[in-house]
C-alpha cells in the first residue's frame, strides 16, 4: 500500500460496523425483496410503473446514490498518473474485454445450451464489464480509488462504442459455430449511451462538482473529515435498497423455479472466481501493488448487470428468460464478490509483504 492510500484506508475503517455485517444485511435485503415479489403479486407492476424506456427509476436512483460517495473520494487529479502504467492497463483490458466475454460465452454454452433464453442472457452479461458495484467492492477491499475510477470511465466508453458490436459477434457469428441458430439483438448505441449516462455519468458529474465546489468553499480538511464521513454510509444503504428493488421484480419466479436459479448461478460462480484469480495473479506478474491489483481484479471479475438487465428487458421483455438471468446475476455476484474481498486480503498477506 502506497503512502498516498494511507488516509483513504482510515476513512474506510469508519464503515467497519456496516462492513462487518454486510453479508447479513445483503441476504436480508434479498429475502425482503423476494418476499415482496412473492407475497405481493402486483409489486413488479408497481415498480415497473416508475420506468422510462429501459430505465427503471427506483433502480437508477439506488445505483446513482450507491456510486456517488465512493466517487467523491476519488482524487481525480491523480488519474492521469495512475493511467500512465501501460503494462497494467494492457493486462486489464485484455482480461476484461477479450478473456472475460469469451469465458462467459463458453460457460453459457457449456451449462445452458438446452436453455437458450438463459444462455443468451448470460452471454449478454459477459459482454458488459462492471461500472457500478465494482466501486463498492474495491472500496471494501481497500483498492486504488483513482485506478478503479479510471478503469470505470474507460470501460463505460468502450461499452458505448463496442457493446453492440460484441453482441452481434457473439450472438450472430460465434453461436452458429456451436450448432445454435443465430439470435438477433436490436439495441442502438444511443440506448446503451443513455444507460451508461444514467448509471455512471450522473454520479460521476455530481462527484466532480462536489469536490470542486466544496473543497473551494469549505477546504480540503473539512471535505475529508466532515463531508466524506457523512455521505459514506449512503453507499451501503443504497446497495441494500437496490437489491430489495431488483429481487422484488422477480420474487415469484425465483421461488417457483429454484433449480433454474441454480443453473444460472453455477456458471456465474465459476466466472467470478476464475476472472478474479486470473487477474490478480497476472496483475502481480505485471508489477501491480496490492491496491492496484485489487482495483484491476474487481474490475475484471464484475459485470454491468444494470446494462445487461436493461438490454434484456428492452429487447426480450421483462418476463423473458434473458431478463431473469440478468436479475439472478446480482444474487450470485453480491456474496461471491464479498467472498473475493476476503480472498483479496488473504492473497495480500501471502503475495505482498
Amino acid at each position: 500500500m502506497t503512502a498516498n492510500n494511507c488516509a483513504p484506508i482510515a476513512e474506510r475503517k469508519k464503515l467497519s460496523f456496516l462492513d462487518r455485517y454486510l453479508t447479513l444485511w445483503i441476504f436480508l435485503a434479498m429475502a425482503i425483496g423476494i418476499s415482496i415479489g412473492y407475497f405481493i403479486p402486483t409489486a413488479d407492476d408497481f415498480i415497473n410503473s416508475f420506468s422510462n424506456g429501459t430505465t427503471n427509476i427506483p433502480l437508477a436512483i439506488g445505483l446513482i446514490l450507491m456510486m456517488y460517495p465512493p466517487l467523491t473520494k476519488v482524487q481525480f487529479s491523480k488519474i492521469p498518473k495512475v493511467m500512465s502504467k501501460p503494462k497494467l492497463l494492457a493486462v486489464s483490458f485484455f482480461v476484461t474485454w477479450i478473456i472475460g466475454p469469451f469465458l462467459m460465452f463458453s460457460l453459457a454454452v457449456l451449462f445452458l445450451k438446452d436453455y437458450p433464453e438463459y444462455m443468451t442472457g448470460l452471454i449478454i452479461i459477459g459482454l458488459a464489464p462492471c461500472i457500478a458495484m465494482v466501486i463498492v467492492w474495491n472500496e471494501l477491499a481497500e483498492g486504488n480509488r483513482e485506478l478503479v475510477a479510471g478503469l470505470v470511465g474507460i470501460n463505460s466508453l468502450l461499452q458505448v462504442f463496442f457493446f453492440g458490436l460484441y453482441a452481434y459477434f457473439y450472438l450472430e457469428i460465434v453461436l452458429p459455430f456451436f450448432g445454435i441458430d443465430a439470435l438477433k439483438i436490436d439495441i442502438t448505441i444511443q440506448e446503451i449511451a443513455q444507460t451508461v449516462g444514467v448509471y455512471l455519468g450522473i454520479p460521476f458529474g455530481a462527484a466532480v462538482l462536489s469536490r470542486i465546489v466544496l473543497i473551494r468553499t469549505k477546504g480540503l480538511e473539512w471535505f475529508q473529515t466532515k463531508f466524506i464521513p457523512f455521505v459514506s454510509p449512503i453507499t451501503l444503504i443504497s446497495l441494500l435498497f437496490t437489491i430489495v428493488v431488483m429481487f422484488s421484480l422477480k420474487g415469484q419466479m425465483i421461488v417457483t423455479i429454484p433449480m433454474d436459479v441454480v443453473r444460472i448461478a453455477l456458471p456465474l460462480v465459476i466466472f467470478f472466481a476464475v476472472m478474479f484469480l486470473l487477474m490478480f495473479f497476472l496483475g502481480k506478474w505485471a508489477g501491480a501493488n496490492y491496491a492496484e491489483n485489487a482495483a484491476l481484479s474487481f474490475t475484471a471479475s464484475g459485470n454491468n448487470f444494470e446494462l445487461a438487465i436493461a438490454v434484456a428487458i428492452g429487447v426480450f421483455g421483462i418476463n423473458s428468460g434473458q431478463a431473469f438471468a440478468g436479475v439472478i446475476g446480482p444474487l450470485v455476484e453480491v456474496p461471491a464478490l464479498i467472498i473475493m474481498v476476503q480472498v483479496a486480503f488473504w492473497l495480500k498477506k501471502r503475495l505482498y509483504k
